[in-house]
């Protein structure tokens, strides 16, 4: 099941986008500012974020940005009452992805979720296939060689996302801030931890590996590429 975060200030909208998305379906998580989302997303692992813009505390444009600039990259669908081209224009420039103006056809919101999710490579049934290898996200599971393992949940998101992106590089902040949460005051060196853990569990898997990139952080390579 996908996690959404809904970050608007008013109730009744709050309360109408958390309904009419999971009866679609998804898992909704409602937050009433800016700065009440980035604190939900130190305990859950967000799929894509609906926001309002104008909200107190905490507008929708900085938390796009607060995101963006820690390098998040979870679809991010902006919603507001605004119809200016300038405002459209900020939003895209802070990182949003889609932008809708209200009054919200919920049905098209949906749609969009749904194309968002799709645009960020993320399967419907959330399963990455690397040789013979199946990573299943909302069971935690490893399939290897048709031999099903439980990961630890850190390890297997750590997994999961440097298989989503294989070749791709990244910075122990960036797999700390997305898996532990931007203020978590865990040390950075337990990434080297998980992933030391992860070669062992993998020694013998032929379809992939974890690369250290000195001075960088990781990336997973394909064996069979």
């Amino acid at each position: 099941m996908f996690n959404i975060l809904v970050v608007e200030d008013d109730a009744d909208m709050r309360e109408l986008f958390c309904t009419v998305l999971e009866q679609s379906g998804y898992r909704c998580i409602p937050a009433h500012d800016g700065k009440d989302a980035l604190d939900i997303m130190e305990r859950e692992f967000i799929d894509l974020i609906v926001s309002d813009i104008m909200m107190p505390n905490m507008d929708g444009y900085a938390l796009t940005k607060a995101l963006r600039d820690a390098d998040y990259n979870m679809p991010i669908l902006m919603v507001t009452a605004k119809d200016q081209f300038d405002d459209m224009q900020k939003g895209f420039r802070v990182g949003s992805d889609d932008y809708m103006i209200k009054p919200i056809n919920v049905k098209e919101l949906v749609l969009r979720v749904e194309a968002l999710l799709r645009r960020a490579r993320i399967s419907s049934e959330k399963k990455i296939v690397v040789g013979s290898t199946v990573l299943d996200y909302d069971a935690l599971t490893v399939t290897l060689n048709g031999k099903e393992s439980i990961l630890p949940q850190k390890e297997f998101y750590l997994l999961y996302k440097l298989l989503s992106y294989p070749n791709k590089i990244f910075t122990r902040q960036q797999l700390m801030d997305e898996i532990w949460g931007m203020y978590s005051e865990t040390d950075e060196r337990t990434i080297n931890t998980h992933i030391n853990r992860l070669r062992e569990r993998f020694a013998s898997c032929d379809d992939f590996e974890i690369v250290t990139v000195r001075g960088l952080g990781y990336k997973a390579v394909k064996k069979n590429d």
